[in-house]
């Protein structure tokens, strides 16, 4: 046990944590209980648990900090540090989208450029402040390998450089700018599909909101543990605020940086999906993860549309914390979770037409 705590100490990242995973999970709750992780979670996958008390031995416990540039750059680093063989994908291209509002990048995967198949513009997560194209990469290359669909990956700017509605103007004009092409791009006809994590699935909501009664509204809609409500509180919240990935002040920096800055209430459906018009939006595929202040508004955001006569897929990984489908190159129960929601959502997709 000594020499495994030195090992993984050295280098909390990459190969140290793969090594982890490898030991039994008996060994990693009591790994866990050596370092001192005092939470009592019990259902927490305890590979978690080692991981995250090693980021607070090493005071690595928030994604968004009032000193965003820097946040930026660790959670790049951070990515980078746990990078593996990546998934291979049989196209994988850097392009720019013109849109009207600024030119945009983007990342192209196709699993089989010779076959016409669907397309699911995506939107990453990191609070509307951090993640770029490459923190996402390997999420995106197991969303389309397993999912057997195109992927766009969508870099929109960020805040608090750009306000909401710039933000989600070219989210909107991304799916719109791929529907226009969706000819040369190969997409099966009406098969576009919007998704994201935690702020992208707020984006993906919002779009699906904005494009419901537009010609290039998407087809359905994959929502990853979103943020849908700035304005509310819930006992996940509070419960969750503290030992696991995403904590109270997270939410608060992004609260500040994404809203109060540019002064946007808390409940416009812009920022808070909860509050919008579902009355038409696109089936959507929920999932939230069972260790997450964001935990109860996804829930609940299931529940309004299936209010609204929505069709709507409601899961949860259970033993999972906010933000596992980056955990993936180092965390296999991680990956299983998010190669299972890449093929059910499929299924789910399917099932619709």
């Amino acid at each position: 046990m000594g020499q495994l705590i030195d090992k993984i100490m050295d280098k909390t990242q990459g190969i140290s944590a793969r090594t982890l995973d490898k030991t039994p999970k008996a060994v990693q709750q009591r790994l866990a209980r050596v370092l001192g992780y005092n939470y009592d979670f019990p259902e927490l996958h305890p590979f978690l648990k080692c991981m995250l008390r090693l980021q607070q031995l090493q005071h690595k416990t928030a994604l968004v900090t009032q000193d965003y540039p820097t946040s930026r750059r660790h959670f790049q680093q951070q990515m980078r540090s746990i990078l593996a063989k990546p998934t291979a994908i049989k196209l994988v291209e850097n392009i720019e989208l013109p849109l009207k509002r600024q030119t945009i990048a983007a990342r192209h995967y196709h699993p089989n450029p010779k076959k016409k198949l669907p397309m699911i513009v995506f939107y990453h997560g990191g609070g509307f402040v951090v993640g770029d194209l490459n923190t996402h990469d390997e999420a995106c290359r197991l969303l389309a390998k397993h999912a057997n669909v195109q992927v766009m990956s969508i870099d929109y700017p960020l805040a608090p450089e750009h306000a909401p509605e710039h933000i989600v103007g070219c989210c909107v004009e991304a799916l719109e700018w791929v529907y226009q092409h969706a000819d040369k791009l190969g997409i099966e006809k009406k098969r576009i599909a919007v998704a994201g994590d935690s702020a992208g699935g707020n984006l993906s909501a919002v779009v699906s909101q904005k494009t419901q009664h537009t010609i290039y509204a998407p087809s359905a809609q994959l929502l990853i543990y979103p943020t849908v409500d700035l304005k509310i509180r819930y006992a996940s919240y509070y419960q969750f605020r503290e030992g696991v990935i995403l904590n109270d002040h997270d939410i608060e920096n992004v609260t500040l940086f994404y809203a109060t800055q540019h002064q946007v209430a808390l409940d416009d459906p812009l920022i808070s999906p909860l509050y919008g018009d579902v009355g038409k939006v696109a089936p959507a595929y929920v999932i939230t993860a069972g260790f997450d202040l964001l935990h109860d508004e996804g829930q609940l955001y299931a529940e309004k549309l299936k209010q609204a006569k929505i069709k709507v897929r409601y899961t949860e990984a259970k033993d999972m914390t906010h933000g596992f489908i980056n955990f993936t190159p180092i965390f296999k129960a991680a990956k299983q979770h998010w190669i299972h929601t890449a093929e059910d959502f499929r299924q789910f997709w399917d099932n619709l037409t």
